[in-house]
């Protein structure tokens, strides 16, 4: 399954105080720019924002065809909107994921989930049961592929041996770089999976942080950015591009102007010499 380059993360949708029609037009927008991917959970805005999407959608059915829909579902937050659930917790078995896809069909008012992932490692979770919960649910339509989110190395790869996956979605960013030292970004490539990459400006810590290492990588993205002729997000952006697994990148912005900024850097090739200077100024040191 093909994903556009840049994602529209919609986890703080209900945030941005849109009406239904003003959510329309903002997909709308994005999808003038390419950005056909939708991402979502299933409490995200406390169990709300993909029923707010499914608002918007109900508007304009036909916008749905071109669109590919990625939810996540895996864990349990103790909110008014879902009274049973007594602990915060993780759960990966048949029942809740079951009960979670028909939850997020409703919601959105769809018929099939493009791409379904598992939203945390669950320490209990039994690969042999939820690869065939992952199973019945593509066979009966409501689930088209399925992949993970925030699994380790290890996790990614025993559930993979059960049922094909198709992402891992990660944390990645010049100030995370835990993924190009602990295998994660080596297995994508691999296995050829493309990774969802997020927070990949750092929740903005990139651009407001006052440490030594923000300060210093703004200096360099600055530099870069002048000589590119683009803003510093387009930058930090480009060099998560351009990593050989070919990873996609949310973004979490409700201005089309920071998700044209983002859609910019997918046209942006940086030299070798740029991406590590980049690096080297996270990493606060030169290569040996």
């Amino acid at each position: 399954m093909k994903f556009s380059p840049i994602v529209l993360g919609l986890w703080r949708l209900l945030d941005w105080q849109m009406t239904p029609a003003q959510r329309l037009s903002f997909l709308q927008q994005a999808l003038e720019l390419g950005v056909s991917t939708i991402d979502q959970a299933d409490i995200y805005g406390d169990y709300q924002s993909e029923a707010c999407l499914g608002e918007a959608l109900a508007l304009q059915p036909s916008l749905r065809d071109r669109l590919q829909i990625v939810t996540k579902c895996g864990i349990k937050l103790v909110s008014a909107n879902r009274p049973t659930h007594r602990l915060q917790h993780y759960d990966t078995s048949r029942e809740h994921i079951i009960a979670s896809v028909e939850n997020s069909l409703r919601a959105m008012r769809i018929e099939t989930i493009d791409l379904l992932l598992i939203h945390r490692p669950d320490p209990l979770m039994q690969a042999d049961e939820l690869a065939r919960t992952f199973q019945e649910l593509q066979q009966a339509g409501k689930v088209k592929n399925f992949g993970a989110s925030n699994f380790t190395v290890s996790q990614f790869e025993l559930l993979a041996s059960r049922f094909p996956l198709i992402t891992n979605q990660i944390e990645f960013s010049l100030l995370h770089l835990a993924p190009l030292q602990d295998g994660t970004l080596d297995q994508c490539q691999r296995l050829r999976i493309a990774p969802m990459i997020w927070s990949a400006l750092s929740g903005g810590k990139l651009f407001s942080g006052t440490d030594d290492r923000s300060v210093r990588l703004r200096s360099v993205l600055n530099e870069i950015a002048v000589k590119h002729g683009v803003s510093m997000t387009t930058i930090a952006i480009a060099w998560i591009l351009q990593h050989p697994a070919t990873p996609t990148v949310l973004t979490g912005s409700g201005r089309i102007a920071v998700i044209e900024e983002t859609v910019v850097a997918t046209k942006i090739k940086l030299s070798r010499e740029e991406w590590f200077d980049l690096w080297c100024a996270s990493m606060g040191r030169g290569v040996d």
